[in-house]
């Protein structure tokens, strides 16, 4: 049963040394790919990737909300600085309209780690942002890909970001990456028409089975999240795409039906969500 990684990164710097190797792996293990961007550059990267493996390999571009403030993910330092990073709304919307790309992402609202005097306008500052590309995924009619994180203890990132879906009352399919969130606020999002993928976390915390409970078979996707989290069995690994038939089996066990049943709905569900 082939399987499409909805959330990749096989564009980043932690593949540079053997990439090739890695799309090796996936192709072996009948995976395919989408390459999510997080800022311009990683965006770009993920669209070249996509058009140099055109059969295996499709393309997210987006600006993730902790390029806003200090922050980087570690595996972009070659490609980011320390500094804050201005969204370049032009420069997005020109990504988007390659026929490569099939989604706006990876986009939203990050509240994990902020401290200081700073967090309201940080806060704005992602909110504003993450409207501006609701808007370019309206424009050019692709899924948004968002990354939704609350603060420790709380759901006020999945508080704005429903607001947000209320008031922009867009058209579009909202895919929530990397989903955390707990039994009502996932009730409230489910309400909300949104899909949700899950990465190789839950192969080893029960935290998620509940609100994975509730969720239609018809709105999860796979993913990785590749470099990050990988599953049980490769913990302490970098992740890759390779790896994704294990966290479809734990999927399919919480969902109580067989690996091949889920594999096939989920399938289903990239195909048409994606449009491709």
């Amino acid at each position: 049963m082939p399987i499409i990684d909805a959330h990749s990164h096989v564009q980043f710097p932690a593949y540079d040394a053997d990439r090739d190797v890695v799309l090796a792996r996936a192709r072996e293990a009948n995976v395919k790919m989408i390459a999510v961007g997080t800022q311009y550059a990683t965006s770009k990267a993920a669209v070249d990737f996509a058009h140099a493996h055109p059969d295996e390999v499709w393309a997210a571009v987006g600006f993730h909300p902790n390029h806003l403030a200090e922050q980087w993910h570690h595996d972009l330092k070659e490609q980011s600085s320390a500094a804050p990073e201005q969204f370049d709304r032009e420069a997005f919307l020109r990504l988007a309209a390659d026929p490569k790309v099939v989604a706006i992402g990876e986009c939203g609202l990050d509240y994990y780690r902020m401290e200081g005097e700073d967090v309201v306008a940080v806060k704005k500052a992602q909110r504003e942002v993450f409207k501006e590309q609701i808007a370019i995924a309206e424009a050019v009619g692709k899924p948004l890909m968002v990354h939704c994180r609350p603060s420790k203890g709380t759901d006020d990132a999945y508080e704005d970001l429903i607001s947000i879906i209320h008031d922009s009352k867009f058209t579009i399919p909202c895919i929530i990456h990397f989903y955390v969130g707990g039994p009502e606020i996932t009730k409230r999002l489910v309400a909300a028409s949104c899909s949700f993928t899950f990465g190789g976390v839950i192969t080893f915390a029960r935290n998620y089975d509940a609100s994975i409970a509730l969720i239609p078979l018809d709105r999860i996707l796979l993913e990785t999240d590749c470099p990050y989290v990988a599953p049980q069995s490769q913990r302490g690994k970098r992740n890759e795409p390779a790896f994704i038939r294990e966290t479809a089996e734990a999927l399919a066990k919480i969902k109580d039906i067989s690996a091949e049943e889920f594999l096939r709905q989920a399938h289903k569900n990239t195909r048409e969500i994606f449009k491709i």
